[in-house]
């Protein structure tokens, strides 16, 4: 009985061994899981889907491209990141940094504090704009993920947002102008509350938005602005930014 008892006990330990090893990396939620370590050098999209995530950490004035190429910058970003979470900074994307990464991001891969319906109040759909209904929702994504580390530099506390893609209906009712980065899904307006509209002005520029407008600036006393415009337009004067 004994010697039946520890051949299964054997057996089972070689089944379960069996199994770990064949395994793949464990899906932490529906999002999106990466499968090797990836460092500088590494390309493919699996480099794509972490600098969308590490779109929030570039650096003072700062864009990092989501070119699925992974170079100085996005170590660098990713140092940010690491440092940002108390993760060993190495700008290594391994088992640390990706298990962060999946706490932080939900099923449809926005990031735990935003969703996509703040940043589409005003639309059914994501067509209508300037561009495709994917791409307004794709580049919305990505302001999400540069809130979402915004908003841990204050202290995570909460961000209001009053304002995200707009449709050209939308946008005509709302007063914005033709050309607004609305149109194009990577425009957020941010209102006061916890933070001033200086607090988000300034922190802004450490976290890839190429476009601040805010107190000071015409029609934008009320809100800050940020948005993913190709050249750098920083105006609000009331906060020195």
């Amino acid at each position: 009985m004994l010697r039946r008892t520890l051949s299964y006990l054997a057996s089972a330990a070689l089944v379960a061994g069996a199994l770990l090893l064949g395994a793949g990396p464990a899906h932490a939620d529906g999002c999106y899981t990466w499968s090797r370590t990836l460092s500088q050098g590494s390309s493919g999209d699996d480099v794509r889907q972490l600098q969308v995530r590490l779109s929030g950490y570039p650096g003072y004035g700062a864009v990092l491209g989501l070119d699925g190429s992974f170079g100085p910058a996005t170590k660098a970003a990713l140092v940010r990141f690491q440092q940002a979470y108390g993760l060993a900074a190495d700008g290594v994307a391994g088992t640390g940094t990706f298990a962060k990464l999946y706490a932080l991001q939900d099923d449809d891969c926005t990031p735990v504090n935003f969703a996509y319906t703040e940043l589409n109040n005003c639309n059914t759909t994501w067509a209508g704009g300037k561009v495709s209904a994917a791409a307004a929702k794709a580049n919305a994504l990505v302001s999400m993920w540069k809130l979402q580390a915004l908003r841990h530099a204050l202290g995570d506390q909460p961000i209001r947002v009053t304002s995200g893609f707009r449709s050209v209906a939308c946008n005509n009712a709302a007063g914005g102008a033709s050309d607004s980065r609305h149109l194009y899904g990577d425009a957020v307006d941010l209102g006061a509350s916890p933070h001033s509209l200086c607090t988000l002005a300034k922190e802004a520029r450490n976290h890839g938005f190429n476009g601040i407008l805010g107190p000071g600036y015409p029609d934008h006393n009320d809100h800050t602005h940020v948005d993913h415009r190709p050249s750098r337009f920083w105006s609000a004067p009331t906060c020195g930014v």
